[in-house]
């Protein structure tokens, strides 16, 4: 680790161990689950990180000293309610593939549910995915690691879908997945405004893009 801009260590990894103090007490896990709880609730809420230490103090009946001995800043709490939302749409993105694989023999069963699929995991991700890109784009403590959580999503989705390459056209399997994903990442994002414009492409009825998105990508994979 080196130090930032900003005087704190910078790391290459973002959980909520790295940007928070080793607990003292048995009890303090249950503590630190209210913090965070209550940070990631109040910036949900707010849709900004415009909430103060008091209001998580009132929010999750946690002291302010306690939030200080587990946190150096509010900066650092922000970090953990990311890091712990983008560890959950890493767990949520894997479960999620895995129902899809166990319930598709084939690539034509396999490609509409995967879009469909991960388009909920996003859908329901979202609201906190904007906070954490808008933190992104000055903090580095966030910007490098959700670029890393962004390559393993890729890859998380390429390697099932060339699991029936077999089936696929052509013979640039890998570069065929590789577009394949980035064409569905980059349409759920638009029409969940989570692109740097905040905005959504236009409004575009959600189970229809779902259903034609799984079509267009299943057209591509399977072409000559």
């Amino acid at each position: 680790m080196s130090p930032g801009a900003n005087g704190e260590a910078e790391t290459d990894t973002l959980a909520v161990e790295t940007v928070s103090r080793k607990p003292q007490q048995g009890r303090s896990k249950a503590s630190l689950e209210r913090m965070l709880s209550a940070a990631r609730e109040l910036m949900l809420e707010r849709g900004n990180e415009d909430f103060t230490l008091q209001d998580v103090n009132l929010r999750g009946s946690v002291s302010i000293g306690s939030i200080y001995l587990r946190f150096q800043s509010k900066d650092n709490l922000v970090r953990a309610v990311i890091a712990k939302a983008l560890e959950d749409l890493a767990q949520a993105e894997e479960t999620m593939i895995a129902e899809v694989l166990a319930q598709s023999p084939t690539l034509d069963e396999f490609m509409p549910l995967y879009v469909a699929g991960y388009a909920e995991v996003l859908r329901v991700n979202a609201p906190l995915l904007r906070l954490a890109m808008e933190r992104a784009e000055f903090d580095p403590l966030v910007s490098k690691p959700g670029k890393d959580h962004a390559l393993r999503a890729t890859a998380r989705g390429m390697n099932a879908m060339l699991r029936f390459r077999d089936t696929f056209g052509g013979a640039d399997h890998e570069t065929r997945a590789n577009s394949a994903y980035k064409i569905v990442f980059a349409t759920l994002a638009r029409q969940l405004s989570l692109g740097s414009s905040g905005e959504a492409a236009h409004d575009y009825d959600w189970e229809v893009l779902k259903r034609e998105l799984g079509r267009m990508c299943l057209a591509y994979l399977r072409a000559p």
